[in-house]
């Protein structure tokens, strides 16, 4: 029993050493095939970062990108031209050095008047040093100015403002005045007193206007973005008082009514701006001075001291100085017999003397309480054939008429126009 042990044990060696073997010949594949894989990973695929523990793997760029400079900072600063400073003392408030000053208001001084500077807004840029960068300057709404540094030096030009012209309706009715009415529909004195200067010389606003009676005008509207800035051309107006309408169109610089005919007669009503009248043309009137009933043969037009006094037609000045009760006075003699009279005068206009022309709109003085006067105003006078009429009931002739070659031209603006007014 002994022997059959022993030999059993010894049969059973060259079964273990065969299994032995095997697994040789298993592994031995199998770490080659780890030895490839770590071959691919490390050095045949494409390098790329590796994780940190704690977080995500950090990104790195691209070798082809470029770092960028950081931009530079500019520092803005804006100020304004207040009332009754100067431009320079301006700048100086925001502490700007004396070099950029005197760089700004040379570079500015051929497109700008600083002595008629009355207000205006600017912005300048400073880079890091301190160097100018950008100045503008805007004297107005409508008016700019740009300084920029560029690589030769400074260069100025005006800039572009950009507006927005709108054409609109304005039609009211009259309440109390044209003024007031005016001003109740949102809008400004500039359009009333131009409404009534191309009416001046078919409508009395003076005496003529009257509660219920209506008015439009067909105007454009200028406006900067949402901003109003001013008015601009006016393309027609209508004034209607019951079964009367007057209308004027506008037509290569003038206005003319429906049939063409100028409504820039040969006199103008009133010699001055839309004001109103103190005291009318009257053959018995209490004298507020000397007193008594006496004969007041002209028209007083109430209006502040320095109001501008202009001719009402084409003309020739006989007389131009010192008129006793009426102060300081210009008389101008017209064509067909008329004369008028502007009396109480604070001062003569440019170029007035005696034996000088004067033109329809001229400023021939200026408001004011000269002689026998209890407060500014004008005394204005009509005379025909050496005697005087009331102007506010004078007929003067009609205007000219449009050449008959521009008239297509006319008929196809009226047409346009008067289809606004209607509808």
């Amino acid at each position: 029993m002994d022997f059959q042990f022993k030999r059993s044990i010894y049969e059973g060696r060259p079964s273990r050493d065969r299994r032995m073997r095997r697994r040789k010949w298993i592994l031995l594949p199998c770490s080659l095939l780890i030895v490839l894989l770590l071959v691919f990973y490390f050095f045949i695929l494409p390098d790329r970062p590796i994780p940190t523990s704690g977080g995500p793997a950090p990104s790195i760029p691209p070798p082809s990108r470029e770092v960028q400079p950081e931009e530079v900072q500019y520092r803005m600063i804006e100020g304004e031209v207040r009332e009754k400073s100067t431009f320079s003392k301006a700048l100086s408030d925001k502490d700007l050095s004396q070099r950029w000053i005197d760089l700004i208001i040379s570079e500015l001084k051929p497109f700008v008047n600083f002595k008629k500077i009355k207000g205006g807004k600017f912005c300048f840029q400073i880079d890091e040093k301190g160097d100018l960068v950008k100045f503008i300057f805007e004297v107005s709404p409508t008016e700019a100015y740009e300084i920029e540094r560029g690589k030769q030096g400074y260069r100025t030009e005006r800039k572009e403002v950009p507006l927005n012209h709108h054409l609109v309706k304005v039609e009211g009715e009259i309440r109390s005045s044209l003024f007031e009415s005016m001003d109740a529909l949102g809008e400004q004195d500039p359009l009333a007193i131009s409404f009534a200067e191309i009416l001046a010389s078919e409508i009395d606003f003076y005496k003529d206007v009257k509660e219920g009676d209506r008015f439009q005008v067909i105007v454009e509207k200028i406006y900067k973005e949402k901003e109003f800035i001013r008015y601009g051309p006016i393309h027609a107006v209508e004034y209607r008082r019951g079964e009367r309408v007057t209308r004027g169109i506008y037509f290569e610089g003038g206005y003319y009514n429906e049939k063409g005919l100028s409504l820039r007669k040969a006199f103008l009503r009133v010699p001055l701006r839309f004001t109103r009248i103190s005291s009318r043309f009257s053959r018995a009137r209490k004298h507020p001075i000397l007193g008594g009933i006496l004969p007041h043969f002209g028209v007083d037009y109430a209006a502040p001291s320095g109001t501008p006094v202009w001719a009402v037609a084409d003309g020739t000045v006989v007389s131009c100085g010192w008129g006793g009760g009426f102060g300081k006075q210009v008389i101008v003699r017209h064509p067909n017999g008329y004369m008028t009279y502007y009396g109480h005068l604070s001062g003569y206009g440019p170029w007035i003397r005696k034996g000088g022309r004067v033109k329809q709109e001229q400023i021939i003085g200026y408001v004011g309480s000269t002689g026998l006067s209890t407060g500014p105003h004008l005394d204005y006078r009509l005379a025909k054939g050496g005697k005087f009429k009331n102007p506010l009931k004078e007929n003067f002739p009609a205007g000219f008429p449009i050449e008959k070659k521009k008239m297509e031209s006319f008929k196809k603006q009226r047409d346009e126009m008067v289809s606004w007014l209607d509808g």
